[in-house]
């Protein structure tokens, strides 16, 4: 993971193909990672599940993301098990050692996640403020380190595709791992709040 080592922010794009904007049809998700230099460095893809598990339980789906470096070397893997509330993710890097995991709380109005490493420590949390739908604070203890940002990406993409951008924020001198977690958070954020699901 030393493409995260001095970057203090990272872009996450995601990629629509036409037989999905044009059917509504929901393909197997693809990613764009960039540095906030727009230099790409990792690309994302779904692989696995089954035609009927994405028809049928949509955002609420389990699936596994492969990141790749452009030299075409997997870097992260981010598992989520199928969850009807409690939504979780796995994080493991390439040779399969778990890095953390991140999980939704139990909240009536905000939205909570808390982040722990592969110990089970808690290390970070993401919190979303009620009157920013689209933002997730991150947290490290009482201490506000970045965010991870839903960015609207222009009102003709808006309208035709449920394609979405992000931008996430954390200080250039953490450790790899806990920038890892963030840009793993990305993938299940984007399912829960923004696939087009109320849940």
């Amino acid at each position: 993971m030393q493409e995260l080592e001095s970057v203090d922010g990272l872009v996450v794009r995601q990629q629509k193909e036409w037989g999905e904007i044009i059917t509504g049809f929901e393909t197997k998700n693809r990613y764009v990672v960039m540095d906030t230099s727009g230099r790409e460095l990792f690309m994302a893809a779904e692989k696995g599940g089954s035609l009927l598990l994405r028809w049928f339980l949509k955002a609420l789906r389990p699936f596994e993301i492969h990141l790749f470096n452009y030299e075409n070397r997997p870097v992260l893997r981010v598992a989520r098990p199928f969850r009807f509330y409690f939504h979780e993710i796995n994080i493991f890097n390439a040779e399969g050692r778990l890095l953390g995991t991140v999980q939704r709380r139990f909240t009536i109005i905000r939205r909570k996640y808390t982040v722990t490493d592969s110990a089970g420590n808690e290390v970070l949390q993401f919190f979303g403020p009620l009157l920013h739908p689209w933002t997730f604070e991150i947290r490290q203890g009482d201490e506000k380190c970045g965010a991870i940002v839903k960015k609207w990406s222009g009102l003709l993409k808006e309208s035709f595709t449920d394609a979405d951008n992000f931008g996430v924020t954390f200080p250039a001198d953490w450790d790899t791992t806990l920038k890892a977690l963030c840009l793993g958070a990305v993938f299940l954020i984007d399912f829960v709040h923004f696939e087009n699901v109320n849940n």
